[in-house]
């Protein structure tokens, strides 16, 4: 077949950088011009063929071009240098900055090692430049090397080196040297000051933060932005709010409200001090918003525990197609994981993995943890084995989720490998180990676990460890020796220690022991309402309704209000709050319909309601259809309408899940072939094939 030559496309051919004249002092075509590889190989073939490889100058623009423009073509660097017969110090500086640049400092300081057998003298710069690489690398002993040969250059008193020295002790976590430096310097600027604060702020000195700054405003010197920076995020840390104002009231004074840096750092600071509506205020403000900011305002709303806020802001954020940063991704799991946003987060762990954020134990952490508290521990335990490096809160998260999803034994099993792989536990991991006991109603292994404490790894149990080992021995029944235990304890017992035994107290129907429980909690919680209705509740599973109904009557004296059942349903991305007997959601017709039809199927395979957790005040005829409106019923009868058959319901209540809603939930898993997830106030349930996870421990 014969093809005309005008009739094919052309071929693009690439534009090649061309050189008229080659400049005496070429750095300026060099750096400005050369962008690519092939600009740099002409370069270089043109520098030898006219001998300005035997220039110091040319080749040492060359190196830079290479080194800092194209940091990924070291190798080339490298060759380039290694043909120059006598190099001076700049290019070993160009090349040390480079393979800092391409984090490579290993690389970096292997030529610092070339350059001193060379007998090539290091300047300033030199050591800054391989001090940094020390820092990156943690290299802590290089860089006590690398400072004896600083003392004995004479550059011991260079602010330019001190400056730097400061930084690799704080990042290697010898802040005390760090510190130790600065105060033996005879001369300080603002950059040796913020140099200093970056140290502190590096070891999460907080309060040495605040410390320096008021030490650098007795001593006159002028701060700057950076410092302004380095002292809000310590105000935010410590919350100190008096501070943080008053740094705010600098910025407005100093007209630096158009630096946003600055007033990112000033949401940070109100966001922790608890001032999340001014940080907002702050926030909408802005002309310009970059990920940074984002990130600190979701954060924000995370830590301040309006979840549902940081969630709306993230889907606007993502609405005006700001890329979100790990930072980012750690806030909004957290919220996912305290909403129970299944969908959401799974969403955000997509987005990690396409745009192969690196899974760094921050972020795996913050998924495991949000797998975990959406009853999705397969998944929990899939990323706690893809994170390259764990720490101990990676452990510490992994035996606490696999605890509180009725996986106790696991959860040991982990710690047993924890040990092996000898990570430390701390306080926090035993609080996990522990509920790992009580779940799995492992009491004789929790008495040796609580012990094993101090004596193994001299831990003192806080009032939280005796907390769990109080819920240990009174979930199994041991209702007095749990008394005795309170009663034996070295410190006093608060609330939730009383209130930890008055729960057991209506599983093991002990009214006694429920009785002296109030006495113990009305001194020390007198308007919590929970307290009398777990009474109320004891009274009840005895048949002591008469009684029941006086502790009820005595609330309403008190104003004391229970607090309403409250269960949420994430359906397509959007969350739906249900009350007990409520009709508030705009499907409430279509859902009650839903309800009569499953209560009617469940009967028939052999559900009978517990009219005991009907409301005391429901007259007889309308107990059944009480525990029947019950608000976790209301969200599995709309999961049922609104999601695919086969598909897994995941309901969060804010209370505990009551005995009836527990025996009707194992029923709708069977009938309606469903597994169903419940996170109630206390831990999860995983309910599949008509039976429960927790066995029917809880």
């Amino acid at each position: 077949m014969n093809v005309t030559l005008s009739l094919m496309p052309a071929k693009t051919l690439p534009k090649i950088t061309t050189i008229s004249e080659f400049p005496n002092n070429p750095k300026t075509l060099i750096l400005e011009q050369c962008k690519t590889i092939k600009d740099i190989n002409q370069i270089h073939t043109h520098v030898i063929k006219t001998g300005l490889i035997l220039n110091p100058s040319a080749v040492e623009n060359l190196l830079e071009s290479i080194a800092l423009v194209l940091p990924s073509s070291m190798d080339y660097a490298l060759a380039i240098f290694n043909q120059v017969q006598q190099p001076q110090p700049e290019a070993y500086n160009i090349l040390i900055r480079g393979f800092n640049l391409n984090q490579n400092p290993e690389k970096a300081i292997l030529l610092f090692k070339q350059m001193k057998e060379n007998c090539i003298e290091p300047d300033k710069y030199t050591f800054s430049c391989i001090l940094k690489s020390c820092s990156i690398l943690h290299g802590l002993q290089e860089g006590k090397q690398i400072q004896a040969h600083i003392m004995k250059s004479g550059f011991g008193s260079s602010g330019f080196v001190q400056n730097t020295l400061i930084h690799m002790y704080a990042n290697c976590g010898k802040i005390d040297i760090a510190r130790r430096v600065f105060d033996e310097m005879s001369e300080r600027g603002v950059i040796t000051w913020n140099s200093m604060f970056a140290g502190y702020t590096t070891s999460s000195c907080w309060e040495e933060v605040i410390e320096l700054f008021q030490e650098m405003l007795k001593s006159d010197f002028g701060f700057d932005v950076v410092t302004i920076i380095s002292v809000l995020t310590a105000c935010g840390r410590l919350g100190n709010l008096e501070l943080g104002e008053w740094l705010s009231d600098y910025i407005v004074e100093d007209g630096l409200t158009g630096n946003l840096n600055l007033v990112t750092s000033l949401i940070d600071m109100y966001a922790k001090c608890g001032k999340i509506d001014v940080a907002r205020s702050l926030f909408d403000k802005l002309l310009r918003r970059d990920v940074v900011a984002w990130s600190a305002m979701i954060s924000g709303y995370s830590q301040a525990s309006r979840c549902r806020e940081a969630l709306d802001l993230f889907q606007e954020m993502q609405r005006e197609n700001i890329e979100p940063n790990e930072i980012t991704m750690v806030s909004v799991l957290s919220s996912c994981a305290v909403m129970g946003a299944f969908e959401i987060g799974k969403w955000c762990h997509f987005f990690v993995k396409k745009k192969r954020i690196k899974l760094t134990v921050t972020l795996g952490t913050a998924l495991m943890d949000f797998y975990a508290k959406c009853g999705s521990v397969e998944n929990s335990l899939d990323v706690f084995k893809k994170m390259p490096v764990k720490n101990v809160l990676s452990w510490t998260v992994l035996i606490q989720g696999l605890a509180s999803n009725g996986e106790g034994r696991k959860a040991l099993e982990y710690f047993s490998q924890m040990r092996i792989r000898n990570i430390e536990p701390n306080d926090v991991t035993f609080i996990g180990v522990l509920s790992a006991c009580s779940h799995a109603g492992l009491i004789d292994e929790g008495r040796e676990f609580f012990v094993s404490m101090n004596r193994d790894y001299g831990i003192d149990p806080r009032i939280e460890h005796y907390g769990c080992m109080v819920d240990i021995l009174a979930r199994g029944g041991f209702i007095i020796e749990a008394y005795q235990f309170i009663k034996n304890m070295p410190m006093e017992p608060n609330a939730i220690i009383w209130r930890t035994l008055l729960a057991s107290c209506k599983v093991h129907k002990n009214v006694e022991m429920g009785e002296e429980s109030l006495r113990q909690l009305v001194k020390l919680e007198p308007a919590h309402s929970g307290d009398y209705i777990l009474l109320s509740n004891v009274y009840a599973s005895v048949g002591r309704f008469e009684d029941a109904t006086k502790i009820r009557s005595e609330m309403r004296q008190k104003g004391i209000k229970k607090t309403p059942g409250c269960s949420s349903i994430e359906i397509e991305g959007g969350l739906h709050e249900f009350f007990a007997e409520d009709s508030a959601h705009p499907k409430s017709v279509e859902i009650y319909d839903a309800v009569e039809k499953m209560m009617k199927r469940i009967k028939s395979a052999g559900y009978v309601p517990n009219i005991a957790e009907a409301r005391l005040d429901a007259e007889e005829d309308e107990k059944e259809s009480s525990i029947s409106h019950h608000s976790e019923k209301l969200a599995i009868a709309f999961g049922l309408i609104k999601t695919s058959p086969g598909t897994t319901i995941r309901i969060t209540k804010n209370l505990r899940v009551c005995s009836d809603c527990h025996i009707a939930t194992k029923t709708i898993s069977k009938v309606f072939n469903r597994e169903i997830v419940v996170r109630d106030r206390n831990r999860f349930h995983h309910f599949k094939d008509g039976s429960c996870s927790c066995n029917d421990y809880w």
